[in-house]
């Protein structure tokens, strides 16, 4: 892994050195974004850059942001859609596979990395507030 993007989790109010091997080498393949921070969450990861979810680890597979706008490039190289079960039902996130070639390597996984960063800071955009809402809000 490269200096200064080491990846730690956190639990509780500890901080832990990242020992998994898939989790390690799924952020260096995300390094292009800047040093990752994996968490352990709902029995995966979820590695984020500069507070943005980017990706999920998921039964041992990575799952990359995505979007309305980016999901049919994901789709294209062959993505598959992050999709999971509760309560009998199947539930998908916006979360894509990346082709498995981006796997090798961190260059191989940049255009990759980057569609996923886009889709996290679209994301993180405040939406518009709705008509009712403003409404609201100037009545107070």
């Amino acid at each position: 892994m490269a200096a200064g993007r080491i990846s730690v989790y956190h639990v509780g109010m500890a901080t832990r050195p990242v020992t998994d091997p898939f989790v390690l080498h799924a952020c260096e393949l995300l390094s292009c974004l800047g040093p990752c921070k994996a968490t352990r969450m709902f029995g995966g990861w979820g590695i984020s850059v500069d507070g943005m979810n980017v990706a999920i680890i998921a039964w041992d597979t990575l799952y990359l942001k995505s979007n309305g706008q980016t999901e049919a490039a994901w789709l294209a190289a062959g993505g598959r859609p992050f999709v999971y079960e509760a309560k009998g039902k199947p539930m998908r996130l916006r979360y894509h596979t990346p082709p498995e070639e981006a796997l090798e390597s961190p260059a191989l996984m940049a255009p990759w990395a980057w569609l996923a960063l886009e889709a996290a800071v679209a994301a993180r955009r405040p939406r518009q507030p709705s008509k009712h809402l403003g409404k609201a809000a100037k009545s107070s």
